[in-house]
């Protein structure tokens, strides 16, 4: 099985794809070089915003770690942005636009903006995925940062 490092990396490289290598690094906004993540929600921290525009200095992406627990099954819906999942542990149910796919580690499942996608969990076992949402902006559409915990 790939390290986590590895994973991570395919993860973030599949971001700078989407974004292409236009965008440029010297935006003249601040940003943190190395990071531990924002904002956990939840309990157990099962969803960790890794990056947003707080420490990344701008609305490019948005990444977070997300852990869904065994017998989850969410509901359908719409993103703004791009969504892209990597799956690091556990059997991913991804159903976009009717079309239910099964992701296991080291796969990869893609929504487009205006897809409805549903999650879940398949068999006995959480799943824990990297998240990266091109643009960004969708940690607050989600989330009410107000009911988040800072990362320490």
């Amino acid at each position: 099985m790939k390290t986590f490092a590895a994973k991570f990396i395919v993860a973030v490289f599949l971001a700078w794809a989407v974004l292409g290598p236009g965008v440029s690094s010297s935006t003249g906004e601040d940003y943190d070089y190395a990071t531990k993540g924002t904002l956990c929600f939840g309990p157990n921290c099962g969803v960790k915003i890794l990056l947003d525009r707080s420490n990344l200095g701008s609305d490019e992406l948005e990444m977070a770690e997300i852990s869904f627990p065994v017998g989850y099954e969410g509901q359908a819906h719409p993103h703004g942005s791009m969504e892209i999942f990597y799956v690091l542990e556990g059997r991913f149910g991804h159903e976009v636009n009717g079309e239910f796919n099964v992701l296991d580690p080291g796969m990869v499942g893609v929504v487009k903006p205006g897809d409805t996608v549903k999650h879940s969990v398949i068999g006995d076992q959480a799943v824990r995925v990297l998240v990266v949402w091109v643009p960004g902006g969708e940690v607050d559409r989600i989330f009410d940062r107000s009911q988040g915990m800072p990362v320490e």
